[in-house]
């Protein structure tokens, strides 16, 4: 697992929070909660990518690539 900082940690708690992850899909569509296997958070957390040459962070959510700075600023 990559170290993250306090901040980043934080950011990817509120990116977490924000919808229902399921495990074989980005997003939960609506109608589909009763076939879920939710995502933990500690395996979201997991899929933090490092990006070379910067102390910034990539995570894949809801088909779109979101960067996490060393700050906790969080951008598409």
């Amino acid at each position: 697992m990559i170290r993250l900082t306090k901040a980043q940690r934080r950011a990817v708690k509120r990116i977490y929070d924000r919808t229902p992850l399921d495990i074989n899909h980005d997003r939960l569509e609506p109608g589909f909660n009763d076939k879920c296997t939710p995502v933990t958070y500690r395996e979201f957390r997991q899929t933090v990518q490092p990006i070379i040459c910067s102390d910034a962070v990539m995570i894949h959510w809801c088909n779109m690539f979101l960067g996490i700075e060393s700050d906790g600023y969080t951008h598409s």
